[in-house]
């Protein structure tokens, strides 16, 4: 049988793969009462002291001149905030902690910041590894919803753990938790409250963290007070998860689902190429009856699903040839590839190309070959100064620390002052843009982002909220 929502408290459902039954109408079980609005949900689940003040009718007032944005994020953020929600509950924190992607990425899964911060919850590439995020030439799973709800709730429950507060753990999320750490130590050194509203030299971005979540919670505690429509939003689940062995193309696997890819992107959206490979087993996002057709169509198939294969680049060739000969402007062989417009193609260099006659030879081809990523920029050369890490270097540059470490063949994290490093990067370091996105670029294990310096404590009494229909 199929097996839908999943009747535990948390958790998305998940497809098995066995024969559908078949009953006289007798045997029909009722149905089921229909969902409650998950809006209100969230509202009544809502458990941080509320704040008010400038910072928070700023932002009130930026989400109100802005109903299109509001709608678009609005939008977006059904596909996700019943599992968000669900898993928030099953972990006993604040409701209100499912509405964070609003603040974060406006609820898109592909956002991607200057500082190389990507996902809905826009986890830098070091601490998304930190937090076991897979970050592969296939995969990046900062983009995955499951994964990446999964490892920010990790770490704002660790935060909150070690801050025993929830204005300070979010500050850390967003600023990093070394420079909360040390905020409060300086705070505690001079006598003076530790509490967020108290710490000094906090950044501008991180003062504005905790207020625009403020905004938001009270935008969707009465939306009609701000002008604003978001609509009700069934308190079920969207979608079922499938797991599978197979590799295929994202566009094969969309028309199984019979989705258009964009869709199925927008629950999927973790896949760096056009194929869904480079794992043992793939957790594929569908909405539940699209999860169903995809789950019985899957079991049937008997063709290729992968047409794709592997290329080693030769001696003398160059990527136009290869591109003529397979089809394909040079343009998306270098998307595909992941290679950059500066980017210098080494012979050997294994590349991703379409299979003229699609198999189970070519498909083998994407396992048998090792796909690396093209360094792509200028190269720097840094000489490390006194109390340099690679973190805040690597930060500095907008790279990992991992690849730092890779280009410059270190056995260890430690660096000695005088030591030059090799740096690949889009961009220099050092210009006022570029600092202040560092800053405030979610390096969160302790080095530049910013914190929001909240107002007053006031009541948590809410006017009846008011929702207006999205139509």
């Amino acid at each position: 049988m199929v097996e839908l929502p999943d009747p535990l408290p948390y958790g998305p459902p998940k497809i098995v793969l066995a024969q559908l039954p078949f009953s006289e109408f007798d045997d029909l079980e009722p149905l089921p009462a229909p969902a409650g609005d998950l809006w209100d949900r969230i509202v009544r689940g809502y458990g941080m002291p509320d704040i008010e003040g400038p910072l928070v009718d700023k932002w009130e007032r930026f989400y109100a001149d802005r109903p299109d944005y509001v709608g678009r994020m609005v939008e977006r953020s059904r596909r996700y905030l019943y599992h968000i929600v669900a898993e928030v509950e099953g972990r006993g924190m604040p409701s209100e902690i499912a509405l964070l992607p609003m603040v974060e990425s406006a609820f898109n899964p592909n956002a991607m910041s200057v500082a190389r911060a990507a996902g809905m919850w826009q986890f830098m590439p070091s601490t998304g590894q930190h937090f076991g995020l897979q970050q592969t030439w296939w995969f990046d799973s900062r983009r995955d919803v499951l994964a990446a709800t999964s490892s920010a709730l990790d770490y704002l429950q660790k935060l909150h753990d070690e801050f025993d507060d929830w204005q300070l753990a979010l500050a850390a999320y967003n600023w990093g938790e070394g420079n909360v750490r040390r905020a409060i130590a300086r705070n505690r050194a001079q006598g003076l409250p530790t509490d967020l509203a108290s710490l000094q030299k906090v950044p501008v971005e991180t003062q504005n963290y905790v207020p625009k979540l403020q905004a938001v919670k009270n935008i969707v505690a009465d939306p009609l007070s701000y002008g604003l429509s978001i609509g009700d939003l069934p308190d079920a689940p969207y979608f079922a998860v499938v797991h599978t062995s197979k590799k295929m193309d994202v566009k094969a696997a969309a028309e199984l689902a019979e989705m258009k890819l964009d869709d199925f992107l927008a629950l999927n959206p973790q896949h760096n190429r056009p194929v869904i490979a480079g794992a043992d087993e793939y957790a594929i996002l569908l909405p539940i009856d699209n999860a169903e057709t995809f789950a019985a169509k899957l079991e049937l198939i008997d063709q290729p699903l992968v047409s794709w294969q592997a290329y080693r680049l030769k001696a003398g060739e160059t990527l136009p040839q290869v591109a003529s000969r397979y089809a394909m402007s040079v343009e998306t062989l270098m998307s595909v590839n992941g290679i950059g417009p500066r980017a210098r193609v080494p012979v050997g260099h294994v590349l991703l190309v379409p299979a003229q006659r699609p198999n189970a030879e070519t498909a083998n081809t994407l396992t048998q070959a090792v796909f690396t990523s093209v360094p792509a920029g200028r190269t720097f050369y840094y000489t490390v100064r006194r109390g340099d890490t690679l973190p805040a270097v690597a930060s500095r540059y907008g790279v990992s620390a991992q690849e730092i470490s890779r280009w410059n063949s270190l056995t260890q994290n430690r660096l000695s002052a005088g030591q030059k490093l090799r740096i690949v990067s889009d961009t220099a370091p050092g210009s006022s843009a570029r600092a202040k996105v560092h800053r405030a670029g979610k390096d969160r294990t302790g080095g530049g982002a910013p914190a929001v310096r909240s107002s007053e404590p006031r009541s948590n009494s809410r006017r009846p909220p008011a929702r207006a229909n999205s139509e």
